[in-house]
């Protein structure tokens, strides 16, 4: 069955020769085994494949053929077109022939001579159009068209050119007439305004070299067009700067420090090159001049905007060092400029400076900030001690700066290392400034972390917190060392390459026109420390009232108060000062102590701190009215020896000055005002002072030798005329315990301290007295 089905297949579907009969695939594959029937399923798939891709490709030739139909009808709709605007040319030319011969026929008939003849005027009219009896301009005119059409723009600038000469210049046949050389001149104008049109066009040309562009400029130049060739040139050079910008931008965000300085480098680089071509190609006039300084300062106008709009943070040290790397790039191509005669100095800075300042301001802030925050939470025992030099026990044997103190001097340094050179020139001044209210601001926080109320409670807002406080004498001082020596020594040192950029500029002649009022030229450097001496004499004096007053009314009888003068004994064999002062004296003694440790090798921090401890109190009994109250109590009976009490007490203060060798001068005339004052208190009670007071080598001995008696700590208690003597010799005991350890050599910080004071060897003072004596 099988086999005559196959031949009736056959039969009915006669073989071709690409296709194999089924009788021979039967016989090929008949015994085969899977192997084989998988080749035959490969082969089935490959032609498959082969047929797919046939019918792909007459798919597409047949698109393919309808799409060539398509244009082919544009095509002969195109010619359709083309044909109907040359006959309509035709029509046109055939009626200007026309119009020309009725013109002719109309100009002969004017002619009224009898002996003209009749003539063809289409004959005439060819043969005035024919080119071997054309004249000579209508040749060069046709040849000029010629090139215009071309866009041959040097040949027809050469050839108007030498026509120029030739006919408009001299005219050595005297043939022509007066309307020929107007008609011809006409012509040659409008031509000449077509070439114009034509190198103007080829001069805005975007992407245009820019030897081809001096071509087409100069051009324009011979055609007496040199005012709109310059305009030409500076849109061409502020196209190209346009686009040069814009591609840059996009990078600003990347080289946050040195984006300004890169942005002014390509906008001067671009101003530089124009006017060095306008010098090349136009000269310097002065209308040119003008035109090229419009076209920079709007440049730079530009330029200053996209420095602020692409600036990082303002308050960022990158955007400080941004702008001060731009201003001293930005100037240096000022400079440059004035090569050219085009001086952008003082415009540049006049659109700078806003920014430049906004900056600084906010960087200020920033860093003031962080120095107040430091002083709040200053510790003190984080300390960094010198090189080479050991700690004693909890307090540093030299002046060291807190944490807060290096956090001030690392913020100074971080912004003056941002500084460039005419930064410093032009905002030098601004900068010191700056760095007094900086300072201000440490010391205002450091009076809000030592004890006791601040002299103006403004400072500092009262909801700031303090995490600090500097309880003990070592860390009082210890923040009052750093300071000093921040003020004295780091600050200066950290700012004096200002006047050294000062006194190099002026020795090379340099000139500081332009600068402005923030210049470093308009600040004396005396004055800027005349400043920072002040913010610390607040630092100190707030030290000292504060210390003074912690002892002045303290309780028991070491407390200062005018009644302990009243009905004093006379029969004191050993006269002490009063325990209050000498309270005083050993409170001295152990601050000098502790600031010989913690102020090691700083003694004029030292004698300033102590000395102003003794002014303070002689200030505060000057001024305290409560205290003159009492002896002006009508109620209370005064004694002769309470004047003496007070009298020695005030000695025994200038004394202690003295010993310490302070600056005594100003202990002295508070004292002699006090006592004139006692005096005249005590005579207004019908006191008479010259019948009760010894002499004044009496006060002098006795205050010297009180002083040597607390020193050595061997004054007798039993002398001592108060009803308590066990405090007073407590007090001796402190003191002498204090004085053993100063006197020590290891621990002795200076050989002005009290302890190492010989009275042997001090000058006596001048003391004042009663003035009526």
């Amino acid at each position: 069955m099988e086999s005559s089905s196959g031949e009736e297949l056959e039969e009915e579907y006669p073989g071709h020769e690409w296709i194999t009969p089924q009788s021979s695939i039967n016989a090929a594959y008949q015994s085969q085994t899977e192997k084989g029937i998988r080749k035959i399923c490969s082969e089935l798939l490959e032609l498959k494949d082969a047929i797919e891709n046939l019918s792909g490709n007459r798919q597409s030739k047949y698109l393919a053929f309808l799409r060539i139909s398509e244009e082919v009808v544009e095509a002969e709709q195109e010619l359709i077109e083309l044909q109907k605007h040359v006959s309509s040319q035709g029509i046109l030319v055939q009626d200007l022939m026309s119009g020309v011969s009725r013109e002719l026929d109309v100009w002969f008939k004017s002619n009224k001579e009898e002996d003209t003849k009749e003539k063809d005027f289409q004959a005439e009219l060819d043969e005035i159009l024919s080119d071997d009896t054309q004249d000579p301009k209508a040749i060069f005119l046709d040849k000029l068209d010629a090139l215009l059409a071309e866009h041959k723009m040097e040949e027809a600038l050469v050839a108007l050119e030498a026509e120029e000469k030739k006919y408009l210049v001299t005219d050595e046949s005297g043939k022509e007439s007066n309307a020929e050389l107007s008609a011809f001149k006409t012509a040659l104008f409008k031509r000449k305004a077509i070439l114009e049109d034509q190198l103007v066009r080829w001069s805005e040309q975007p992407s245009l070299p820019i030897t081809e562009l001096r071509k087409s400029l100069a051009g324009l130049v011979k055609i007496g067009k040199g005012s709109l060739a310059h305009q030409l040139l500076l849109k061409a050079y502020g196209s190209r700067l346009q686009k040069s910008v814009e591609a840059f931008l996009p990078s600003c965000s990347i080289y946050t420090e040195t984006y300004a300085a890169s942005l002014s480098q390509i906008v001067f680089s671009a101003i530089a090159k124009a006017a060095k071509e306008t010098n090349t190609l136009f000269g310097d006039s002065p209308m040119n001049m003008n035109r090229i300084i419009q076209w920079a300062e709007y440049e730079i106008e530009t330029f200053a905007r996209l420095v602020k709009e692409n600036s990082p943070l303002p308050e960022s040290v990158s955007a400080l060092r941004a702008a001060c790397i731009c201003i001293q790039t930005s100037l240096s191509h000022c400079s440059f400029l004035e090569t050219y005669g085009l001086k952008f100095s003082k415009l540049l800075m006049v659109l700078l400076r806003p920014y430049i300042e906004e900056v600084l301001e906010l960087n200020f802030r920033r860093v003031r900030r962080k120095i107040v925050d430091a002083a709040r939470n200053d510790d003190i025992l984080l300390l960094t001690p010198q090189e080479g030099s050991p700690l004693s026990g909890a307090v540093a044997p030299n002046i060291m700066l807190t944490s807060s103190g290096k956090k001030f001097v690392s913020v100074v340094n971080d912004i003056l290392d941002q500084v460039t050179p005419m930064t410093i020139v032009h905002f030098g001044g601004a900068i010191l400034n700056k760095f007094l209210q900086l300072f201000d601001r440490y010391v205002e926080t450091l009076i809000k972390v030592l004890p006791g109320p601040s002299e103006d409670d403004t400072l500092l807002e009262s909801k700031e917190p303090v995490e600090f406080k500097a309880e003990s004498d070592a860390q009082q001082l210890t923040l009052i060392g750093a300071a000093y020596t921040i003020a004295d020594e780091l600050l200066p040192a950290a700012v004096a390459k200002f006047f050294d950029m000062q006194t190099e500029k002026k020795g090379t002649g340099g000139s500081s026109e332009g600068l402005g009022s923030g210049s470093i030229y308009s600040i004396e450097y005396k004055e800027w420390k005349r400043h920072l001496q002040h913010s610390l004499d607040k630092l100190r004096d707030h030290f000292c009232r504060q210390y003074v007053l912690s002892f002045i009314y303290l309780e028991g009888k070491s407390r200062l108060d005018a009644r302990m003068y009243m009905e004093r004994k006379t029969d004191d064999l050993d006269p002490l000062p009063s325990l209050p002062f000498q309270a005083l004296f050993g409170r001295l003694q152990q601050l000098a102590s502790v600031a010989g440790d913690v102020l090691l090798g700083k003694d004029k921090i030292q004698k300033v701190l102590l000395s102003r401890l003794t002014e303070t109190v002689v200030m505060w009994l000057s001024n305290e009215q409560e205290f003159w109250d009492v002896f002006e109590d009508r109620s209370v009976q005064l004694q002769p020896s309470g004047l003496q009490q007070l009298i020695l007490d005030m000695h025994f203060i200038v004394e202690i000055a003295v010993c310490g060798r302070f600056p005594h001068r100003p202990v002295q005339q508070l004292v002699s005002t006090i006592i004139t004052r006692a005096i005249a208190a005590f005579s207004a009670r019908n006191v008479d002072p010259q019948s009760v007071l010894p002499e004044d080598e009496w006060f002098l001995e006795t205050a010297k030798a009180a002083i040597h008696k607390l020193m050595l700590g061997t004054s007798g208690s039993e002398s001592e005329p108060e009803p308590e003597p066990e405090e007073h010799v407590a007090l001796h005991d402190e003191i002498s315990d204090s004085d053993e350890s100063i006197a020590t050599p290891s621990t002795s910080g200076s050989e002005d301290s009290f302890a190492s004071a010989n009275n042997d060897e001090l000058e006596s003072p001048v003391y004042f007295t009663d003035p009526e004596a």
